[in-house]
């Protein structure tokens, strides 16, 4: 059973969408015991650093997320989701993330001709051997909707990159847990097949 964490994060409904696409049955919950029994976790989310950490704590879902992630369970962060799995954000003075991963949230940078938030298709330098982009050529395109950007403090743990205005870390891996900057759920045949590897795993 594949569980989508619902805080109110924005994009799940497109995400349920491509998994029911999948062939999946996914299920969109915020109870601990349906959480902790999934065989996989999506953590999706658009929207502000300090607001969805507000909203974690507030439907009990932090301690609940750092336990799957502890028992093994594979973890898909996605946009926002990405970003809540490091320690803070650049975004929100102050507030703690999840802390699983380490690393900074920047700001991106202003850059002449580059409109911010960063809107639309980019292409990934991807790592060899990486798990969540298997059966993908490098130089894939997929889609992004961000202001803030991961800068990884292990670059071992990056499996894919772009650039915007700066180098992007734009997907991870690291054990049972995984995340994209980019939206695999909106980047066409591409991203359904890094939902469709997440769902192997």
């Amino acid at each position: 059973m594949i569980a989508i964490i619902d805080y109110d994060a924005g994009n799940i409904r497109s995400v349920e969408k491509a998994l029911i696409a999948l062939g999946e049955q996914p299920v969109v919950t915020r109870d601990k015991n349906t959480i902790l029994a999934a065989d996989k976790l999506i953590l999706p989310g658009v929207g502000a650093f300090g607001d969805a950490m507000e909203r974690l704590h507030q439907y009990g879902l932090v301690d609940v997320i750092r336990e799957a992630v502890k028992n093994g369970t594979p973890l898909l962060g996605i946009c926002l989701g990405l970003q809540l799995l490091f320690e803070h954000s650049d975004e929100s003075d102050g507030v703690k993330g999840l802390g699983i991963l380490k690393g900074q949230i920047l700001k991106i940078p202003d850059s002449p001709g580059l409109k911010i938030p960063h809107m639309g298709w980019n292409s990934l330098e991807i790592k060899p051997d990486t798990r969540l982009f298997a059966g993908i050529s490098n130089g894939a395109y997929v889609y992004f909707v961000h202001s803030y950007y991961l800068k990884a403090e292990d670059p071992k743990i990056v499996a894919a990159t772009t650039e915007y205005s700066t180098h992007i870390h734009a997907a991870v891996e690291q054990g049972n847990v995984f995340a994209c900057q980019f939206h695999p759920e909106k980047s066409s045949e591409v991203g359904l097949q890094i939902l469709k590897n997440f769902i192997s795993l």
